[in-house]
């Protein structure tokens, strides 16, 4: 559905995106993850031709976004802010927006009706947009962005400040969507939502340090990680940096760390009557230690 090839974005000297290319699947889920600044919105831009790259080619459905205008109408972009109307209904957005799409009044009617029906805002269709909820303002959001039944949906964190049972909602919503036949590309600051996606990409100042189904990410990472509980994990945590020169991190009462040196580590943890755990280390694990290790290089 989607081809990138060799993305260069400048921003005056500044360097803002570094030779990206990638492609997506089409009825796929890309997600896109990294800290801020790391380039995820500029990169959402230029997918949805709103702004154009310094260098670099950009095709849908084998067709080039610089070059053929028309394609844009196979796009649909939401921004991470809200940018309706406030001072306008649910109803009243969703109608002005159809008509800048150029929808007849008797098709607009069908397919906002379709939308109430997945997003569930068809109670709320009198409500001034501005006195939504979070939750129900980036779905009124996203149904202004599917009237004109795109084929491939940009997201720049749809989610952002959204609760938990909102963010669910709004991923039933996507699952939905995909199984229609819809293509979507998606930015995410919680990594338990890029988890869902068909491909992750993790993007670090301007470049992916890796772009690849979770699955295959996880297995990216060959070292062994450690989990030590302990009732005084601050002390055991002092104690251990003087033993391991490795970097140890805390999260609640569990000291965690990736050692390469497996046998090293588990003999002088023995050595130091400590009990241990191996596990499976979390996506979230695998991309602070990339991006520290990034930092360091």
């Amino acid at each position: 559905m989607l081809k990138v090839v060799n993305i260069i974005k400048k921003f005056g000297e500044v360097i803002v995106l570094k030779n990206l290319s990638f492609s997506v699947e089409k009825q796929s889920i890309f997600s896109i993850v990294g800290p801020d600044g790391a380039g995820k919105s500029t990169l959402l831009r230029i997918l949805a031709g709103i702004i154009k790259p310094t260098s670099g080619e950009i095709y849908i459905d084998n067709l080039n976004v610089n070059t053929i205008d028309d394609i844009k109408y196979k796009i649909s972009y939401m921004p991470q802010n809200f940018g309706l109307y406030e001072d306008l209904t649910v109803e009243e957005n969703l109608h002005f927006i159809g008509k800048l799409f150029g929808i007849p009044e008797k098709e607009r009617k069908i397919r906002i009706e379709k939308l109430y029906n997945f997003s569930k805002l068809k109670p709320f269709a009198g409500r001034l947009a501005g006195r939504l909820s979070g939750g129900m303002k980036q779905k009124l959001g996203l149904m202004c962005a599917l009237l004109h039944n795109p084929e491939l949906l940009i997201l720049d964190e749809p989610t952002n400040g959204v609760d938990p049972i909102s963010r669910r909602e709004f991923w039933d919503v996507l699952y939905e969507l995909l199984k229609a036949g819809t293509t979507i590309i998606v930015s995410t600051a919680y990594l338990d939502e890029a988890e869902r996606a068909n491909k992750i990409g993790l993007l670090y100042e301007g470049e992916f340090i890796f772009s690849d189904e979770s699955s295959k990410i996880k297995n990216f990472n060959k070292e062994t990680f450690f989990e030590i509980t302990s009732d005084e994990p601050m002390a055991l945590l002092k104690y251990l940096r003087k033993k391991i020169e490795l970097d140890i991190f805390l999260r609640g009462n569990s000291l965690l760390f990736f050692a390469d040196e497996k046998d090293k580590i588990v003999q002088i943890l023995r050595e130091e009557n400590i009990n241990w755990n191996i596990k499976e280390p979390s996506l979230e694990d695998i991309f602070i230690k990339c991006i520290k290790e990034k930092k360091i290089s």
